[in-house]
């Protein structure tokens, strides 16, 4: 049965499917190491564009999951497609024919796969933000320690409770944050951020 995604016939939709697979692999690495700051995991909400309204890409969700759910209808579209010519014409189709008639198929599909999505996850809005936005938000150093000339590689969540790596050295230069020690992001110059540790007289709560 398997076979038959070797075929030329079934190539399209055998390689949309692998992408896909892809795609999610991508993702779950990507939770796994934290905000990989991906363009393509932007929301989109696109006005005025019939043609992109029919592909499911005006519903507000992020990128990666429609094109997930356009690859899936796609190659499902696409299988389908085949096994019918198949049953009525003892073959499948040319894979230029099939790979048209699926992907008429599929975006007519996706729109309701992806309006679906869009109330089952209401939620879903924008995250992005620049890496300036990190400045006064507490980070963790995971390994090694920060000293001044010194980076070490910190944790930090934001307010979308999205997780960045960012390499941190102390704010003052006799101060050395190890491995574990929270503290204060205040300030950015260039790719470094500058950590002010929890245990600093600054950021002592009063008595």
């Amino acid at each position: 049965m398997f076979s038959i995604f070797l075929t030329p016939e079934y190539a399209p939709f055998a390689i949309a499917f692998v992408v896909m697979v892809g795609i999610g692999l991508i993702e779950a690495v990507g939770l796994g190491i934290g905000h990989l700051g991906l363009d393509a995991d932007h929301d989109v909400d696109v006005h005025g564009s019939t043609f992109l309204d029919w592909l499911g890409l005006g519903s507000q969700l992020p990128v990666l999951i429609w094109l997930t759910s356009l690859l899936a209808c796609f190659s499902l579209s696409g299988v389908a497609v085949q096994q019918i010519a198949t049953a009525f014409f003892g073959g499948p189709l040319h894979w230029g024919i099939a790979a048209g008639l699926a992907f008429i198929v599929a975006g007519v599909a996706n729109s309701f796969v992806a309006a679906g999505f869009a109330r089952i996850l209401p939620t879903f809005e924008s995250s992005a933000i620049s890496s300036s936005e990190l400045v006064r938000r507490r980070g963790t150093v995971l390994e090694g320690e920060a000293r001044r000339g010194f980076p070490a590689r910190a944790k930090v969540i934001d307010q979308y409770r999205q997780v960045h790596y960012v390499m941190v050295e102390p704010h003052n230069d006799g101060d050395v944050i190890a491995t574990g020690e929270t503290g204060l992001l205040v300030r950015r110059e260039g790719g470094i951020f500058f950590l002010l540790p929890d245990a600093h007289p600054t950021l002592r709560p009063l008595a």
